[in-house]
């Protein structure tokens, strides 16, 4: 009677013992097709670096969009504002729509532009392995990416952009100094921007959105992989240079695409803001955009916020690329030299 069970406990042993347990690990994970393991991969690194600089990137709307008690504020008393009024929580509002948007946008990214960089190489060798593969491989990985996950962006930048006086029902019943939030969460965003405006609306400011990340994608993985050329052959597997790089060729890139993005985000908030902003920001392209905003907030409008970006880009690439690397690891995705000489042979 005691036999079946002993022989299962002696066999679960001896499998301990012997590592078949860690096979039938190693087996499910080698298992998985490559483009799958990079879209895990990216889509982990990218949720991890979003939520480290979900602060920054809180502030940095409030900034781009002038909501009514910022626009004259700094990076840090902006932070202190949203403290006071909704407490430790309110740095983070928005930023499960932006997790929620990132793991597939991150996962589609990564993923997107090894195959296509990997397409380019198998059927337009005349275009050669240096950058100029990564600038268009990344231009169109990034065009791939924000069309896929557009709706969910656009969600947190509708909640970001609201700003309540959450602790105000703790206090002595003062009536708050903002008014009520127009959204309660991410799908309440989605079901009545869809309601009022059907996908049109979903997509709303996606124009500026592919401006601003077709160059940004491509010059940033453009950037990255020219500054590696450079880096002597025995430091450039050293995680803290590819780090370095990542974080200079985003910096960059960011930099030249910064308008673009201002843009973007007053034609996602056009509908909640109110008159005292100055100007129109109901914007129907992205040229009358540009230039309403000089006309009307000034040329320095268009890089409201990029102190701040600068700030959370480097946290961002660095918890990002190391994420990247992390996962691939232990998702034992083969090195890109090894991928292309399997497709090639």
């Amino acid at each position: 009677m005691g036999f079946p069970q002993g022989s299962t406990l002696t066999t679960n042993m001896a499998g301990l013992v012997d590592g078949s347990s860690a096979r039938a690990e190693v087996s499910f994970i080698d298992s998985l097709p490559v483009y799958v393991k990079e879209l895990i991969a990216g889509g982990a690194a990218g949720a991890f670096a979003k939520t480290t600089i979900a602060p920054l990137e809180r502030i940095k709307i409030l900034l781009q969009t002038r909501t009514d008690g910022f626009q004259s504020l700094g990076v840090y008393q902006s932070l202190r504002k949203v403290l006071k009024h909704e407490g430790v929580l309110g740095f983070y509002k928005g930023n499960g729509a932006s997790v929620i948007r990132i793991i597939p946008y991150a996962a589609l990214h990564f993923m997107t532009y090894e195959q296509y960089r990997g397409w380019m190489l198998d059927n337009y060798s005349f275009l050669g392995s240096g950058p100029v593969v990564d600038l268009l491989a990344g231009s169109a990985s990034g065009g791939t990416a924000v069309l896929c996950t557009y709706p969910l962006d656009l969600a947190r930048a509708k909640l970001a952009y609201q700003v309540g006086d959450t602790r105000s029902k703790f206090g002595s019943g003062m009536k708050s100094l903002y008014p009520r939030p127009a959204y309660s969460g991410v799908t309440d965003v989605l079901t009545r921007v869809y309601r009022d405006g059907g996908v049109r609306g979903l997509y709303r400011g996606v124009g500026p959105t592919l401006t601003g990340i077709l160059p940004y994608a491509g010059l940033k993985f453009y950037i990255y992989e020219e500054i590696k050329t450079r880096v002597p052959e025995e430091h450039r597997k050293s995680i803290v240079m590819n780090l370095s790089c990542g974080a200079l060729a985003g910096l960059l890139g960011q930099t030249f695409t910064y308008p673009l993005d201002v843009v973007r985000r007053q034609m996602q908030v056009g509908t909640l803001q109110c008159s005292t902003i100055q100007g129109d920001t109901r914007y129907r392209n992205t040229y009358e955009g540009l230039t309403s905003i000089v006309r009307n907030q000034g040329w320095r409008q268009l890089f409201a916020g990029l102190s701040i970006n600068y700030i959370k880009i480097v946290p961002s690439v660095a918890v990002g690329f190391a994420a990247y690397d992390m996962m691939k690891v232990w998702l034992r995705i083969p090195p890109r030299q090894k991928l292309q000489a399997e497709s090639s042979g």
